[in-house]
């Protein structure tokens, strides 16, 4: 007889895990096709347990489970390819896209576009890719994913961004047109230009200018969703967002 609510080898990635009574772990799972929620790994904590070596962070994993409350439990997990282990900070920048990942997502919401941007942002730390690049493009991504921020290829008015202009990006709104570029701007605003903004868009980082101006964007775009609620540490956020080639 199958068991309620059984899913089986479904792609996932555990965001967090802590211990749960005696022997078991209770784990933080983002997975492709059930978005975010909680699985309860029974006697994981015990020395001969084939699950202690597996269930690991930032590794991709397929992940079975049963159960249909809030708190599920894994029946399986196995490692689904492996990436190289994050250490030093490729590892810090790890917990800020676990941390990010859980403050914008709602559990049980699946979105499997917001698991692919997770997923190659870890496969980047673990790679060669520099970290400015892979942060800037997983906040901006992933706020894109979640439908919290628009595309940059048009502006505020409908027309195609023009690689020739400035615009202003407030909040998370359509970057509008910039008719006064000799005006400060608030901390809820940045300047990018057009050229930067499509580039954004076509997913090409390759630019310094627009690596820099991707990390004005991302201030202000996370500033928005997040408001006044604190990361971890706001000093953290403030380095990652520091990083320069």
């Amino acid at each position: 007889m199958s068991q309620p609510g059984r899913v089986d080898r479904q792609a996932g990635y555990i965001l967090h895990a802590q211990p749960y009574r005696e022997t078991s772990l209770l784990l933080e799972v983002l997975t492709r096709d059930h978005g975010r929620f909680s699985l309860v790994a029974r006697s994981a904590r015990r020395p001969r347990s084939d699950l202690r070596g597996v269930l690991q962070p930032f590794q991709p994993l397929t992940l079975s489970w049963f159960g249909k409350n809030e708190l599920r439990t894994l029946h399986a997990a196995d490692w689904d390819g492996g990436v190289r282990a994050l250490s030093g900070l490729p590892l810090v920048c790890g917990f800020y896209l676990n941390e990010l990942m859980m403050k914008l997502t709602a559990r049980d919401d699946p979105e499997p576009r917001a698991f692919a941007v997770y997923d190659r942002a870890v496969r980047e730390l673990a790679g060669a890719a520099p970290l400015s690049t892979a942060l800037r493009r997983y906040e901006l991504k992933l706020a894109q994913a979640l439908g919290y921020a628009p595309a940059l290829n048009r502006d505020s008015e409908g027309d195609a961004i023009d690689p020739r202009r400035y615009y202003l990006c407030r909040d998370a709104a359509l970057p509008e047109r910039d008719e006064h570029a000799d005006l400060a701007l608030s901390d809820r605003a940045a300047r990018l230009s057009g050229e930067a903004l499509l580039a954004i868009h076509e997913d090409d980082f390759s630019e310094p200018a627009t690596r820099g101006q991707a990390r004005q964007l991302s201030r202000v775009w996370l500033s928005a969703l997040l408001g006044d609620e604190p990361l971890a540490s706001r000093q953290l956020l403030q380095a990652i967002q520091s990083l320069s080639d």
